[in-house]
């Protein structure tokens, strides 16, 4: 689909997925949630796809909702009343996608998904859902300009984005609470300190950084980077060790009869290794597991 939010470019296996209303601050909107969640989607199954940087256009990453939208400025069908057993039950039928769903929450699934490593460079102002978006990416780098602020209550609104899930897992429930709780917008160094972002750079070395780190995970196979992120994610949220060790205990088996060889045998070799997996066609017969 043509893109008018975003933009989507590949360049040496690494994908920049810019967020682009920068006369508007990047203000999230139902169109960019639509726009990238088919971006992350196709990112997913792209095989020029290696590493995924999310940036923003000028000088913010995302200042949140537009609240200058007209009707729910968040997009929500004010004549339903829904229930939790819709949500259980009618999940994906269009009303409820379209009128009860949080758009936020609906892109960081789709990125959560992904079978890409996703990188954030906030470049400046990431507030609300500008905010909320990064948590589901992998690693987070912060420009000195970037000022992050998870304002929800300080609007009469909750956190949304599955952030609730997200967020304590990053940085704790208690720093989630109070960043959550009082609404303070932080800045790049605070939120290095609450261990929400990796580092903090300079402006103009910011891309570079986030790239650095793409270009090291591009190297490597497809399909094992592929099983190690949903591994992490999902094995990380079971309630015993063992339900890690079941899916560990196939991925291993599978990667070493594939990729694993050619790693061995490179690193025996002294030399690069050259995968030839795909992750969009060559992932164990296993995934998706948890389906």
């Amino acid at each position: 689909m043509p893109y008018s939010t975003i933009s989507y470019q590949v360049s040496d296996q690494i994908l920049t997925l810019t967020l682009n209303r920068p006369e508007q601050l990047n203000a999230f909107t139902v169109q960019m949630a639509n726009e990238l969640i088919e971006a992350f989607t196709r990112a997913s199954e792209d095989d020029e796809v290696r590493a995924i940087v999310v940036t923003g256009a000028g000088r913010a990453f995302c200042a949140g909702m537009d609240l200058s939208e007209a009707g729910n400025v968040f997009g929500l069908n004010e004549q339903l009343t829904p229930t939790l057993a819709d949500m259980q039950l009618r999940l994906d039928e269009p009303e409820i996608i379209d009128g009860v769903r949080d758009t936020g929450g609906r892109v960081t699934l789709a990125i959560y998904d992904c079978k890409k490593p996703v990188i954030a460079a906030i470049n400046g102002a990431a507030v609300g859902i500008g905010a909320t978006m990064t948590c589901a990416m992998d690693i987070r780098l912060a420009s000195e300009k970037a000022r992050v602020g998870f304002v929800f209550n300080k609007i009469g609104i909750v956190p949304e984005a599955c952030s609730s899930w997200f967020l304590p897992r990053i940085v704790g429930v208690s720093q989630a609470l109070e960043w959550a709780y009082s609404g303070d917008i932080l800045s790049a160094q605070e939120a290095l300190q609450g261990r929400f972002v990796k580092t903090v750079v300079p402006a103009e070395q910011l891309l570079e950084e986030a790239y650095k780190i793409a270009r090291r995970i591009a190297q490597h196979s497809p399909v094992a980077i592929a099983l190690t992120r949903q591994m992490m994610y999902r094995n990380s949220a079971q309630v015993h060790p063992l339900e890690a060790h079941k899916v560990d205990s196939l991925a291993m088996f599978y990667t070493s009869l594939s990729s694993g060889k050619e790693g061995v045998q490179s690193f025996l070799e002294k030399r690069p290794a050259r995968y030839t997996e795909k992750a969009s066609s060559d992932m164990p017969a296993f995934y998706p597991w948890w389906e």
